[in-house]
């Protein structure tokens, strides 16, 4: 009996290695397909901006950052960043078009404080007949 003991502990020791290997290349072959997705995901946003550039149009929202473009976002869109109400998104629009989100300031559209809200959410795309000039 005690020699039987023995040789099953001995193959459960012997065993344990090539489980912790197999458990180990699963998690690894998961990592490798999460960042293939994940590179992937990105890679396909950067061609539908590419393709939207290319077309002479850019997406309210930056697809590679999820920044609205304060040069075509729609009303609702300003609306819905936090900080921008009524009264500002029709600003924003009346003053159209903006080279650089700075201009928000500098034309004093927003004040200071809003506009420290509002920096990380926005991004000004210029348009093509801007770029044109």
């Amino acid at each position: 009996m005690k020699k039987l003991l023995t040789i099953l502990f001995a193959f459960a020791l012997a065993a344990l290695p090539a489980a912790a290997q197999t458990a180990t290349q699963t998690q690894g072959d998961q990592s490798k397909s999460a960042m293939h997705s994940a590179g992937t995901a990105t890679k396909d946003a950067a061609k539908d901006v590419g393709s939207a550039t290319k077309k002479g149009t850019l997406a309210a929202t930056d697809k590679v950052t999820g920044k609205i473009d304060i040069n075509s976002a729609s009303r609702d869109q300003l609306l819905g960043i936090v900080g921008i109400g009524d009264a500002t998104a029709d600003k924003i629009i009346a003053a159209r078009p903006y080279k650089t989100k700075r201009d928000l300031l500098t034309r004093k559209i927003v004040n200071q404080a809003t506009y420290a809200k509002i920096t990380d959410k926005i991004v000004a795309h210029a348009s093509k007949s801007d770029a044109a000039k």
